[in-house]
């Protein structure tokens, strides 16, 4: 039984494993983009950079930035580190990324993370990473939750702790992730940082299956089956 428990538990970490590296690279091929917003220079700036004029752009956007407009820093940072119009200058985006970021823009906090993942333009810093994956996870940034239950799962910049990481697993696919939907059913299904609930497994597998895995469809099947099995002594298995 305990050989056994131990094998779940590796296969489990190996699929989270696993789903990281599918986020991770996600995330990250999305992870700065111009985002727009009510202010006039802001809007100026999106209307040249939508009209690609990067000049008139990053003059819009820093007038807006330099008057701590948090989108505005984000945007320039956008412009810099990708090299977006404008001559790469990693020292001005990390700048801009960071003001933005302090001034508690998610997106940024969760740009940041990933540049601390990655030590890219910055140190290397599973710790850094996993405190704005953190400061973005608790406004409701739906890939920072993702990667903060990452983090607390297989101990990456924190220390391993599965409750941490189902609560967070469980915050993101609340708000419709599949990968985290899919792995917090297999939490509830073995019991792992969670107390074992096939009902919960049943339903977050049925939930990542209706938004396209097809793996998590026959786990919610086999888990149906299992919550139809009758019980020792009358009733169903729990």
């Amino acid at each position: 039984m305990v050989a056994r428990a131990a094998h779940t538990g590796r296969m489990l970490r190996a699929a989270v494993a696993f789903c990281l590296l599918l986020i991770a690279a996600a995330a990250w091929a999305d992870r700065l983009q111009v985002v727009p917003d009510e202010d006039p220079d802001l809007l100026a700036g999106l209307a040249a950079y939508q009209a690609r004029d990067p000049a008139t752009a990053e003059a819009a956007f820093r007038r807006a930035a330099e008057r701590n407009v948090r989108t505005a820093q984000f945007n320039l940072a956008v412009m810099y580190l990708t090299a977006d119009g404008v001559a790469a200058d990693p020292q001005a985006g990390l700048k801009w990324l960071r003001r933005a970021a302090d001034n508690g823009m998610p997106r940024a906090q969760h740009a940041l993370a990933l540049l601390f993942e990655r030590g890219e333009h910055v140190p290397k810093s599973l710790v850094e990473a996993t405190r704005w994956f953190r400061h973005a996870a608790e406004q409701g940034w739906r890939e920072a939750q993702v990667a903060l239950a990452t983090q607390y799962y297989l101990g990456r910049g924190a220390p391993r702790d599965s409750a941490r990481a189902a609560h967070w697993y469980e915050r993101a696919a609340s708000q419709g992730d599949e990968g985290a939907s899919y792995i917090i059913a297999g939490m509830y299904e073995h019991g792992d940082g969670v107390a074992r609930d096939l009902m919960l497994a049943y339903y977050w597998y049925s939930q990542a299956a209706a938004l396209g895995d097809r793996i998590a469809a026959i786990k919610a099947r086999e888990v149906l089956a299992r919550l139809r099995e009758p019980a020792p002594g009358g009733g169903v298995v729990k």
